[in-house]
């Protein structure tokens, strides 16, 4: 009878995924403001709610689900039903749920958007059914829309019992436009002064906006200035203080060439690694070896002969075997980039999980100059 053996492999480890950002020989494009920045006080906001969801074929919440027997009731007594006893109810049709939505900024009210039902009892299937008539409330506690719709989940339960097939998520669904706006969305509209916020805090970036901002506009005034790393504070010429929406749509539409950091994001868990252009290597030498060390255990039975005294007995015999690669060596020269540096470590034989090993020992010797996030 053999058992499997067991390898240890300190620097054989198993291959990842390798990703790597623009090469050194070629630079990012520039971008749009729209892309890089966001007006201060235009923003989306978000809406939740608490609902039923009716018509379920069976799949709803259980009778011990006190808060939606109770809904239930609440429901049928503001329809003029009476219910003595909310506990003795069968809500196996029935699910309570929490409804959420995004209400876009500038939102006027009569616009549908969508929202989403996600159970929050113990229901185990949401398809098929129907989302009664929920208030959805913004942070403030002040209803903003109302939704009610077919919840639609995109997947299935199948079978029963111990045999059943699931497909995606069966107890979130959407509600597609099941939602009406009710109340003008609060949104702060741009005035006199327009602030745009960085989506990434950035000075070399921030000042690059404000001169391309002062470039287009052309005013002896400058229009626009930095205020910091990720805010840029904008005063419209006065051909444009009557016209501040035109005024930020040409703003939006002005490209910039955005300056990155030399970073190199390590996942060490899914061994993926992401290293941008602008990486570079200060002169280092670099030796690679793998070491192998192979244990094998065999176990053979000893059968005595027939009528014999003696016992079967179990002998092990091991074997172990060591095997040591010679070091391989890369040498980088002063400056070197991201693509010598994935060229020479791929030459010789490095796995993403290697090179991650290797980048870490790069940084505490401080050749490596970019940060190393490891996430």
């Amino acid at each position: 009878m053999n058992r499997p053996y067991t390898r240890f492999a300190p620097a054989l480890l198993s291959a990842g995924i390798l990703s790597f950002g623009l090469l050194s020989t070629l630079r990012a494009a520039p971008l749009r403001l729209k892309d890089l920045v966001s007006i201060e006080g235009v923003r989306e906001n978000q809406l939740v709610g608490y609902g039923v969801v009716v018509g379920l074929a069976g799949t709803g919440d259980k009778q011990t689900t006190l808060f939606t027997t109770q809904s239930l009731a609440n429901i049928l007594a503001r329809m003029g039903i009476a219910v003595t006893s909310p506990t003795a109810m069968r809500v196996a049709n029935v699910a309570s749920v929490m409804v959420t939505a995004t209400l876009p900024s500038f939102a006027q009210p009569g616009i549908r958007i969508d929202a989403t039902a996600s159970a929050i009892g113990d229901a185990s299937n949401l398809q098929g059914g129907m989302l009664l008539m929920t208030d959805l409330k913004g942070a403030n506690g002040q209803t903003y829309a109302v939704a009610q719709g077919a919840v639609v989940t995109g997947g299935f339960v199948a079978g029963r019992g111990g045999v059943s097939q699931m497909v995606n998520h069966p107890t979130v669904g959407r509600v597609p436009e099941g939602a009406v706006v009710e109340k003008v969305a609060p949104s702060v509209e741009p005035t006199a002064t327009v602030r745009l916020q960085m989506h990434s805090s950035d000075f070399a970036t921030a000042s690059r906006v404000a001169a391309a901002i002062n470039t287009r506009f052309g005013a002896d005034s400058a229009v626009a200035r930095a205020e910091n790393a990720a805010l840029i504070s904008l005063t419209p010429p006065a051909e444009w203080k009557a016209r501040i929406p035109e005024f930020i749509a040409v703003v939006q539409e002005i490209s910039v060439e955005v300056d990155r950091p030399a970073r190199i994001v390590v996942n060490e868990r899914t061994g993926t690694i992401v290293m941008g252009s602008d990486v570079r290597i200060s002169p280092v030498a670099i030796l690679h070896g793998n070491l192998t060390v192979e244990i094998q255990t065999n176990y053979l039975v000893s059968q005595p002969n027939p009528g014999s005294q003696g016992t079967t007995q179990v002998v092990p015999q091991e074997k172990v075997v060591t095997k040591d690669e010679p070091t391989r060596n890369v040498v980088l020269k002063e400056g070197a980039t991201v693509e010598e540096l994935v060229r020479a470590l791929t030459a010789i034989g490095s796995s993403a999980r290697d090179i991650i090993a290797i980048l870490q020992n790069l940084r505490a010797a401080n050749a490596l100059n970019a940060e190393l996030e490891v996430i």
